[in-house]
């Protein structure tokens, strides 16, 4: 782990009254860096994954005392109410005291012109991006409000953006951000806070499975360590949104301030000079 000293206290100072996490996709990137992360700061923590894939079983020693893992198909409303009903009373059986962090973490991704797009993608992309995370929030609400807790959404930085080549991704990623902050308003005194975390360019498969490369986009790439470690220091902090990374502040200053039709236009020719061929559906 490279963070100081400090900043390892101060996370597990925050994580102190918290004793589960309740993330989506962590079987990779950045989900499965945030089990890593969480399991380092406090090993006794009970970590809940919901994805289709489970996390790696060498993910860490002893995983299968403290990670528990919860098949689910989150572009599926049906799968999504189920298996939160079954995180719901497995943590209350077993874990029935404590905070709880929530991460909303799994999303996909398309890049190419809408015209050409996949549609049953493009709808799935709607489903698990916007829709999954409302679901799930609102099934595990009242339980966060009995006991306190945070909830964690992964936005991007293209929330603060038209994106012409992925439409309907950034437009997923501006629901996920305004939402937050708003409800974030909304849960003011509840005991349970909200955060959106705006990542840039990460260095996972997303973007090549997405169809778009990363070599302009590279000076702007963090690990997937790195994010979560900043999205916990956020948390940590009480923050309602961050962007890890100062290049990714700069870039979002500046996205957020020009007309929309301007940045449209800038983010189309950044966009169209990292597309790649070949698929062009991503997922994190």
């Amino acid at each position: 782990m490279s963070l100081s000293l400090v900043v390892v206290t101060s996370l597990r100072k925050a994580l102190q009254s918290f004793s589960a996490v309740v993330l989506t996709g962590g079987s990779s990137g950045i989900g499965k860096s945030f089990i890593e992360l969480c399991h380092t700061l406090k090993p006794e923590m009970c970590l809940c994954n919901l994805s289709r894939t489970s996390p790696p079983e060498n993910i860490f020693p002893n995983a299968g005392k403290s990670l528990n893992h919860f098949p689910c198909d989150l572009a599926d409303a049906a799968s999504v109410e189920r298996t939160a009903r079954e995180v719901e009373a497995f943590l209350t059986r077993e874990v029935p005291a404590g905070k709880i962090l929530l991460i909303n973490n799994s999303g996909i991704g398309s890049f190419a012109p809408f015209r050409e797009s996949d549609l049953a993608h493009e709808l799935r992309m709607i489903d698990l991006n916007v829709r999954a995370v409302v679901q799930l929030t609102a099934l595990l609400l009242p339980l966060l409000s009995a006991r306190g807790g945070t909830i964690m959404n992964i936005a991007s930085v293209v929330a603060y953006q038209p994106t012409p080549l992925a439409a309907t991704y950034g437009a997923s990623k501006a629901f996920v951000l305004n939402w937050s902050v708003a409800l974030n308003e909304e849960l003011r005194g509840t005991g349970v806070n909200a955060l959106a975390v705006c990542p840039g360019t990460t260095r996972t498969d997303f973007f090549r499975r997405a169809g778009v490369g990363t070599g302009r986009a590279e000076a702007f790439a963090m690990t997937s360590a790195e994010v979560a470690e900043a999205a916990l220091e956020a948390f940590a902090a009480g923050r309602v949104q961050v962007v890890p990374g100062w290049k990714n502040k700069l870039l979002t200053f500046f996205g957020a301030r020009v007309p929309k039709p301007f940045a449209a236009k800038i983010s189309a020719q950044m966009l169209a000079r990292e597309k790649l061929g070949g698929d062009a559906k991503g997922k994190s």
